[in-house]
């Protein structure tokens, strides 16, 4: 993910762009030019390219990228003026570095058509839904179960969670809408309702590498979101905690079933004596992996098929692209709304001489009102495809030093 630079850093790097006559480099269509600043930096950057610039507009903004002693740095710039080899463009607001892409990207060839297809199996759903993608597997993490074999998978959880809850109980959102806080939390976040002990505080801290559990933060906005005033937040959250420990609740775990991006229901354990230990994170991790199994379960027994999508290829407009990755806009429908981080397309490019075919996984989505926007990387595609792509995207054979300058920063 790209990193802004910090106001006092982005006046040092336009600073030392100037001073140390840093070249930048400009990619437009499928040529590079290498810019030099001639002048300082004040609201405004002067430019003298190597060449002129074909179809450079005033008003429109052209993407720059240079290396400051091994760190890129990129950024936009609104055209301002332009005449020959001189460009004049409007100092950017924004510096950015530390992308997570191989490869410089540019503005899509006109030549350029593509197809997407949603890889797998994918639905339209009645249940609540996030901003998160679950991958269904038909693994079997269970020794001796049949996974299309629900009422029997449900029978072992059960007498292993025997083995350190007081109680449990599974729900489905299929016939029930959520209804208590820790259910309309899991509905709306996708996370896992964890208080190890409600004789302590609501935890603070998400441990999980993931971002996997419903934090005092997270518990605040949402009493924040029903109406109670930030000055009586702190005083809800500690009611809510005691009021469990008053009803004889000493530890408790709410975690979601997770079907791509829905959430179908979840699994809810508890304890009711104090000389029952508090549940650690290998329960919390372990019945993580059952909520998988269950919910890979029901996929397999035909409880999710009368939604299920039918699979037909679409246009999006390209916006930019580079040998590894895309950047795509789709108008906002059903369609688009399946389309969240972690889920995956494949992607065929027709160009006059050649197709490329390949997978890619989206990174990041935003919206305005009309349209969503998918970034891309792309996955597993054959090295000499990859070649062909780079060569046609930059207008410039592959070599090992292009490699070097760009794989691993833009």
């Amino acid at each position: 993910m790209a990193t802004p630079v910090k106001r006092i850093e982005k006046d040092f790097l336009l600073k030392v762009l100037y001073d140390e006559k840093i070249p930048v480099m400009c990619l437009k269509g499928q040529t590079q030019y290498i810019l030099k600043q001639d002048k300082p930096t004040k609201g405004q950057i002067n430019f003298i390219s190597d060449r002129p610039i074909e179809e450079i507009k005033v008003r429109k903004k052209i993407d720059l990228v240079f290396d400051y002693r091994g760190q890129v740095i990129t950024f936009s710039a609104e055209v301002l003026d332009f005449k020959d080899t001189r460009i004049t463009v409007k100092e950017p607001v924004f510096l950015y570095k530390d992308l997570a892409r191989s490869f410089a990207r540019v503005s899509a060839a006109p030549k350029f058509d593509v197809q997407f297809t949603l890889a797998g199996d994918r639905y339209s759903l009645s249940y609540p839904k996030v901003d998160e993608y679950e991958v269904t597997s038909e693994e079997d993490f269970l020794k001796n179960i049949d996974p299309k074999n629900l009422s029997g998978l449900i029978d072992q959880m059960s007498e292993w969670i025997k083995g350190f809850a007081s109680s449990c109980k599974l729900v489905v959102f299929k016939d029930v809408k959520p209804e208590s806080i820790e259910e309309r939390l899991l509905a709306e976040t996708g996370k896992a309702f964890y208080l190890p002990s409600t004789q302590a505080p609501f935890p603070d801290e998400d441990p999980h590498p993931r971002k996997r559990f419903i934090t005092s933060e997270i518990f605040r906005r949402y009493l924040e979101s029903t109406g109670v005033e930030p000055r009586f937040l702190d005083d809800a959250c500690e009611r809510f905690v005691k009021r469990k420990f008053e009803d004889g609740i000493f530890s408790d775990l709410w975690i979601p079933i997770l079907f791509q991006e829905y959430v179908v229901g979840y699994i809810h354990i508890w304890t009711n004596s104090e000389t029952e230990p508090p549940f650690d994170y290998s329960v919390v991790e372990t019945l993580f992996q059952f909520t998988k199994i269950l919910a890979n379960s029901l996929w397999m027994n035909g409880y999710f098929e009368a939604g299920k999508m039918k699979k037909e290829s679409f246009e999006g407009k390209i916006i930019d692209i580079s040998a590894s990755g895309l950047l795509f806009s789709y108008p906002h429908s059903p369609l688009a709304s399946t389309m969240i981080p972690d889920s995956e397309i494949t992607v065929q490019l027709a160009v006059p001489r050649r197709s490329v075919h390949c997978k890619a996984k989206i990174v990041r989505r935003y919206k305005d009102a009309t349209l969503g926007y998918f970034g891309c990387n792309f996955l597993d595609m054959a090295p000499e495809d990859m070649r062909f792509l780079f060569e046609y995207i930059y207008g410039k054979p592959f070599t090992d030093s292009d490699a070097g300058l760009l794989a691993g920063h833009v």
